[in-house]
């Protein structure tokens, strides 16, 4: 991907899009995937970079959600986890399965949470993965050496899938792209174009221009998650609020706290959530909360308690207890969650998404998670078919490869890129020093700066650092150190100057004292 060509093909077109679709996150970039596969005419409009916000913020699980099965809430843990079995299929290079502890404090926790994981695995179908099974506490303590064994009977495995989201958002944009579709990140939507009282287009800034363009579509979708309301309300001004945004936050530590590739499931917290401790990418990963909040931004930030909430619910679970300064990086992100009548408490919402469809044509789909953002860009693009009377054209996606689909896992630094590894491996060929490590604490090199401006649209510091690769998520203090590094490396390939460079190393330190405690 090229955002000069994109730019030129969105400027190059002659007749209206078929669809348009406002927002790059994984709801977006899953409806563009799906478009673009039917053989429509797809524009992707972002106002950021691709999943900056939400969706590279989850607890990097695809998972049928086993809180939905307490709940009761079957046919929602039924879709999810055809999902989960979809994109482990469709994605192996960027999902794997991942086993999960649930710990037993007490005698009636193994056979209460054991049936109701043999539940689990029987609702999979043919797609589930391993099947769970109970374990002693010496052998629960095996798995997980830093478990606390006090009181400890023992406990109950399962088995869900783990992933990147990041890394996935790019890559459903790779998809899209080879499926024809035009994708355009740091590009704002200002207003909507309206022939009569119908939604006939958008006007959108380019960013990095300042220059407006008018771009015309039979169909818009809004797929801004907790922006949702935003975009609505450049249809109809007045328009009722449907989105009550919660934000959940993710404390990252250092891999001492959980040696080994089993989880931890937390099954029932004081906020009636359950809580995961996972290790990830060579760190251990804990969340998450559940706090509401008025005003969504990009940025949000975490609150006090809700890093004491989670550094102590760890505690209780680990024998080594997690400390304030213990913590690497800290990250925050908001749900889209659609706004009912009523609303007890946001953990109570449900995460199905809906579709709303104005009478002016304009199609928003909010709520749903990541593991089912297939099937929501499925459902969204059946509804446009129907809004803007396309052609009727199938869905392809339950069976489509993604971009770098190949079936060998690894877990070393180009396990995300898949089968175009040996392109970077090329690059390193080309220029040995493409090989160095960006800094000796994490595992990613220079070569993957160099491939992320030149084929996966990374424009910034933070488009690399946060997103491309996952260093301001693990440790945004050494991801700090590394900024003058890479801003230097990115303007070769760009063509900026040294204050560029200068600029773009002052505002990637200042977000990243936002993940410092």
């Amino acid at each position: 991907m090229n955002r000069d060509e994109m730019l030129s093909m969105l400027k190059q077109a002659t007749q209206p899009w078929d669809i348009i679709i406002i927002g790059g996150g994984a709801t977006g970039l899953g409806a563009a995937v799906d478009a673009a596969s039917r053989g429509y005419q797809t524009l992707l409009i972002e106002q950021s970079d691709f999943a900056k916000g939400t969706s590279s913020r989850s607890t990097k699980l695809i998972h049928g959600g086993v809180r939905y099965l307490q709940q009761g809430n079957l046919s929602l843990v039924i879709e999810a986890l055809h999902e989960r079995g979809l994109l482990c299929r469709n994605a192996p290079h960027l999902v794997h399965h991942l086993p999960l502890l649930v710990p037993a404090y007490h005698w009636w926790e193994k056979p209460f949470y054991g049936i109701g994981l043999k539940i689990y695995d029987l609702l999979a179908g043919k797609l589930g993965l391993k099947p769970s099974y109970t374990l002693s506490k010496i052998k629960a303590l095996s798995l997980i050496p830093t478990l606390e064994s006090s009181g400890l009977k023992g406990g109950i495995v399962y088995y869900d899938a783990q992933f990147d989201d990041a890394r996935l958002a790019i890559t459903l944009a790779q998809t899209a792209a080879i499926q024809g579709a035009c994708l355009l990140n740091y590009c704002k939507v200002e207003s909507l174009i309206k022939k009569g009282d119908l939604i006939a287009g958008v006007n959108l800034r380019d960013l990095e221009t300042d220059q407006i363009l008018s771009v015309e579509g039979k169909c818009v979708i809004n797929a801004t998650g907790v922006f949702s309301d935003e975009i609505l309300r450049m249809d109809v001004p007045n328009a009722q609020k449907i989105i009550a945004p919660s934000q959940g936050i993710h404390l990252v530590l250092d891999r001492s706290f959980l040696p080994g590739n089993t989880a931890i499931l937390v099954p029932h917290t004081e906020d009636k959530r359950v809580v995961f401790l996972i290790p990830w990418q060579d760190h251990v990963l804990i969340g998450t909360t559940d706090t509401s909040i008025r005003h969504p931004q990009l940025d949000p930030l975490p609150q006090e308690q809700e890093i004491d909430f989670l550094l102590n619910t760890a505690g209780r679970y680990l024998s080594q207890h997690p400390q304030r300064s213990d913590i690497l990086s800290v990250f925050v992100g908001l749900r889209p969650l659609v706004k009912p009548k009523r609303i007890a408490g946001t953990a109570s919402v449900s995460r199905e998404h809906v579709i709303i469809v104005n009478p002016s044509g304009l199609i928003t789909i909010a709520g749903g998670k990541w593991t089912t953002y297939r099937k929501m860009g499925e459902d969204v693009i059946n509804k446009a078919q129907e809004v803007a009377r396309l052609d009727k054209r199938s869905c392809v996606t339950p069976h489509l490869r993604l971009h770098g689909w190949e079936t060998e896992q690894n877990f070393s630094w180009d396990a995300p890129y898949g089968s175009e590894a040996h392109h970077l491996h090329a690059l390193i060929a080309s220029n040995p020093t493409y090989g160095n490590l960006l800094h000796a604490q994490l595992p990613f090199i220079e070569a993957q700066v160099i491939w992320a401006v030149r084929q996966e649209m990374a424009r910034t510091v933070e488009d690399v650092l946060a997103r491309r690769t996952r260093g301001l998520f693990l440790d945004a203090r050494v991801s700090i150190e590394i900024a003058p590094r890479v801003a230097a490396l990115m303007a070769e390939e760009l063509q900026r100057d040294s204050t560029w460079q200068k600029t773009q190393i002052q505002a990637f330190s200042h977000l990243a004292q936002k993940y410092i405690p």
